[in-house]
């Protein structure tokens, strides 16, 4: 997942993760997060809508584990 970019919309509040290639098929993974796979079925994106509510306890983890440290 090295060659994954990360993109933030806050406007839409919508979290991208991607990389190169063509869509070809999205599959919602569960309700708000979407997979996007190129024609091989490879993994070229995910959105990750409503992003700051669905990440808001794992910000919580990060910014207290930075406190700690």
């Amino acid at each position: 997942m090295t060659d994954f970019k990360v993109f933030y919309d806050e406007r839409e509040d919508i979290l991208y993760l991607t990389r190169e290639g063509l869509e070809e098929e999205v599959v919602e993974l569960s309700p708000g997060i979407n997979a996007e796979l190129d024609i091989e079925g490879n993994l070229i994106g995910v959105k990750i809508f409503n992003a700051s509510h669905l990440l808001k306890d794992v910000v919580k983890l990060i910014e207290n584990k930075l406190q700690t440290a």
